[in-house]
């Protein structure tokens, strides 16, 4: 499958040691230049080092956007969401990583699908490789300073039968 990703699945994931997760589930990644820039500025050494070592494997791959990022995508956007967009609509990718509300609104808007770092623990929940999608979700919260609405928290654990 085509996946493009924004930063922030991508690092999170890395923060807390489970950025494989993404390659298990989609194959390779494509993220744009601004997005490899901001995954290379990223403050977390665990998530720097995660995402260099991704590229240099070639599952996360860097491609150029072939024209300009349209100026629509900069209002309300970083760089990185708005080429993240402009790189799905060019590649026609069927998914796009996303966790920011601005950017899943806009990639609504194009027709965009997208999941962000809760949809894929929750199907790395369903398949087996990690025991508590709650115990992630809070490792996310205290190491990567992530924000998980609780109302999304308890939907998603309900759903797993986490109780």
């Amino acid at each position: 499958m085509r996946v493009v990703s924004k930063t922030s699945p991508l690092s999170n994931l890395a923060i807390i040691g489970h950025l494989a997760l993404v390659r298990e589930q989609l194959g390779t990644v494509l993220i744009p230049p601004a997005v490899r820039a901001e995954l290379l500025r990223n403050p977390h050494p665990k998530a720097c080092s995660a995402a260099e070592a991704a590229i240099q494997e070639g599952w996360i791959r860097v491609v150029p956007l072939a024209g300009a990022v349209p100026p629509i995508f900069a209002a309300g956007l970083d760089l990185g969401e708005a080429e993240a967009l402009a790189l799905a609509l060019e590649t026609k990718s069927p998914l796009v990583l996303l966790d920011e509300s601005a950017a899943r609104l806009q990639a609504k808007e194009l027709g965009l699908t997208f999941t962000g770092v809760p949809g894929l623990l929750r199907q790395a929940k369903q398949t087996g490789r990690i025991t508590s999608l709650r115990e992630q979700i809070n490792r996310l919260r205290t190491e990567a300073r992530f924000f998980v609405s609780p109302a999304l928290e308890k939907a998603l654990i309900i759903s797993l039968g986490e109780n």
